[in-house]
C-alpha cells in the first residue's frame, strides 16, 4: 500500500553496490523461514501425529495471515515513522517473533506435554488432534503472520530507498537473496539427514535433522534482517506536516477495502480470464506443496509409517527437491522474455504450466529418488513463469491510475484457491482414501499437474491486450502490494518481461 505516498516522491541518489546489497539482505532470512515451512511443515505435523486428511486445513494459516496482515501492515507502515524509520520497526517486532516460533516449532511435542493431559483432551474433543499437532499450527499461524508483518514493508522499502532507474536493480538483489534463502533451506535437512544424525531417533519424534534445520533457520532469519535495519537508513518524509496530517486521518484500510470493492465491479475482461487461470495455477502449486514431500516418503522411498527411517529419509529428500525448482526458476527466469518474443506471452506462460502439470502427474510412474529431479525441472520453469508472465499480461490490461489496487486484488485469486483447498481436500481425502491413508499424498500431487494443465488450456482463452509495456507501470504496480500471500509476494529476477 505504499504507492500513493510515493507517487510524487523527488528522486532519490544512486545507492552502491554494497547499499543495495545490504537493503535487500534480509530476503535471505525470509526465504530461509518459508523454504523450511514448505518443505517440512506437512512431515512435522505428521510426526506429531496428524493424518492425511488433516494436513490441507493445517495449512489454513499461510493464505488467511496472508489476506489479513500484508494490508494492514502495509497501511500502517505507510503512517509510521519513529527513530528506527518508517519500514525498519515492522522488520525489527516481526523478525522477532518469526525467529522465536521457528525456533521453538520443533519443541511442539515437549511444549503441549508440558501443558498436561488436560490440554491434550481438550485438543483432541475439540480440534481431534494431538496436542503437538495444536501447538504447532499455532505456533504456524503467528509465524506466518511473523513473516507478513516482515516481509510486506520490503517491497515499499525499496520504492523508499531507490529511485526508479535503480528499482530493476533491487528486485533483482532480492531474488538473488530469495534463491539462495530457499536453496539452502531446502537442502539443509536433507544434509544433516544424510549425516546420519537422525538415527535411533525414536517414534513419534521429530528428527534432529529437522530440529536443527529449523533452530539455524530462527539465527539466520533475526540476522539477516538484523543486518538491514543497522546497516540502512530511511529518507524521512518529505514533507512532515503532510504527513502527520495523513497519519492523524487513519482513513487508510476503509479507503483501501472501498477501492478494492470498485475494482472488483470494474475488473478488466483480460483480469477475469486470468482470474481463472490462476485459480487452477495456485491449486495445483497447494497441492505440491502440502503433500509433495509426503508422496516422497510414501511412494518413491517405500515409507510404511511416519515412524520409519525411510519416512524421515524421503521428508529430507522431498525438500531437496525444491531447492532443485527454486534454483530452475531463477535459471529460467532469465530466458522467459526472449521465448515470449518469439511467440506470445501467453504461449510461454501456457508452455510453461505444460511443463509444470506434466512433471507433477509423472510422479505416479517414478520409483527412483533420483528421477524426482525430472519433474522438479518441470515445476521450477512453471514457477518462474507464474511469478511473472500472468502479471505482465495483466499489467497492459489495467487503467494507470488503478494498476496497483488491480495488482493487489489479483492476490485474491491466489488466496481464494488455497482457502478452498484448506476446507475440502482433508474431507475429500477421507471420503476417497480413508484416514491415515499412505497413498492419498500421491494422487493430490497428481491432482495437482490436473489443475496446471487445466490452467494451461485457459491460458488460451486471455486476451493478451497490449505487447508493449512501459516498464514504469510495473515499477510502480509493483510499489503498492496491496494484497499477497508468501508464495506470490517473491520477485522474480528482472526478465525484461514488462517490456
Amino acid at each position: 500500500m505504499a504507492t500513493a505516498a510515493h507517487a510524487n516522491t523527488p528522486t532519490r541518489p544512486n545507492l552502491s553496490f554494497l547499499e543495495i546489497f545490504n537493503m535487500s539482505f534480509g530476503f535471505l532470512g525470509i526465504q530461509f523461514g518459508w523454504g523450511l515451512q514448505l518443505a517440512n511443515m506437512s512431515a512435522i505435523y505428521t510426526y506429531l501425529g496428524a493424518k492425511a486428511d488433516d494436513i490441507p486445513i493445517l495449512w489454513l494459516a499461510g493464505p488467511v495471515t496472508g489476506l489479513l496482515i500484508q494490508p494492514i501492515i502495509g497501511s500502517m507502515s505507510d503512517r509510521t515513522w519513529n527513530s528506527l524509520g518508517r519500514r525498519r520497526p515492522y522488520f525489527l517486532v516481526g523478525s522477532i517473533l518469526a525467529s522465536i516460533m521457528l525456533f521453538l516449532m520443533p519443541d511442539a511435542a515437549a511444549i503441549a506435554n508440558s501443558f498436561g493431559e488436560g490440554f491434550a483432551s481438550l485438543a483432541r474433543a475439540v480440534f481431534g488432534i494431538t496436542a503437538g499437532v495444536a501447538i504447532a499450527a499455532g505456533f504456524l499461524w503467528i509465524l506466518d503472520s511473523s513473516i507478513n508483518i516482515t516481509m510486506e514493508p520490503f517491497r515499499a522499502f525499496v520504492a523508499d530507498k531507490l529511485n526508479t532507474s535503480q528499482r530493476t536493480a533491487g528486485f533483482v538483489m532480492q531474488s538473488f537473496f530469495i534463491g539462495i534463502g530457499q536453496t539452502l533451506a531446502n537442502g539443509l535437512v536433507y544434509y544433516f539427514n544424510s549425516a546420519g544424525i537422525d538415527a535411533g531417533t525414536p517414534a513419534g519424534a521429530i528428527p534432529p535433522s529437522v530440529s536443527y534445520a529449523f533452530k539455524i533457520g530462527a539465527v539466520v532469519f533475526f540476522l539477516s534482517v538484523l543486518w538491514t535495519i543497522v546497516t540502512t537508513r530511511e529518507y524521512p518524509p518529505d514533507d512532515m506536516e503532510a504527513f502527520k496530517q495523513m497519519r492523524a486521518a487513519k482513513h487508510g484500510i476503509g479507503g483501501f477495502f472501498r477501492e478494492i470493492f470498485s475494482a472488483l465491479r470494474d475488473m478488466p475482461a483480460t483480469m477475469k480470464q486470468l482470474a481463472v487461470v490462476q485459480f487452477f495455477t495456485w491449486l495445483g502449486l497447494f497441492c505440491m506443496w502440502m503433500f509433495f514431500g509426503l508422496m516422497t516418503s510414501y511412494h518413491v522411498f517405500g515409507a510404511p509409517n511416519a515412524d520409519s527411517d525411510s519416512f524421515k529419509a524421503g521428508g529430507a529428500w522431498g525438500g531437496l527437491m525444491f531447492a532443485v525448482y527454486s534454483i530452475t526458476c531463477f535459471l529460467v527466469a532469465f530466458l522467459l522474455p526472449k521465448l515470449a518474443a518469439v511467440t506470445s506471452r501467453k504461449t510461454v506462460h501456457a508452455a510453461c504450466l505444460v511443463c509444470g502439470g506434466l512433471g507433477l502427474l509423472s510422479t505416479f510412474l517414478i520409483q527412483d529418488s533420483r528421477l524426482l529431479i525430472l519433474p522438479m525441472i518441470g515445476v521450477g520453469i512453471a514457477w518462474a513463469s507464474i511469478l511473472s508472465m500472468p502479471y505482465a499480461i495483466l499489467s497492459g490490461a489495467l487503467p494507470a491510475a488503478r494498476m496497483g489496487v488491480y495488482m493487489g486484488v489479483f492476490n485474491f485469486f491466489i488466496v481464494i484457491p488455497e482457502i478452498i483447498a484448506s476446507f475440502t481436500f482433508g474431507r475429500i481425502i477421507r471420503n476417497v482414501f480413508g484416514e491415515n491413508s499412505t497413498v492419498a499424498p500421491l494422487y493430490v500431487v497428481m491432482a495437482g499437474g490436473a489443475f496446471m494443465l487445466i490452467a494451461a488450456l485457459c491460458v488460451m482463452f486471455v486476451r493478451d491486450v497490449a505487447d508493449d509495456v512501459p516498464a514504469q507501470r510495473v515499477i510502480e504496480a509493483d510499489e503498492y502490494q496491496g494484497l499477497g500471500v508468501q508464495q506470490s509476494a517473491q520477485p522474480v529476477p528482472s526478465t525484461g518481461l514488462e517490456r
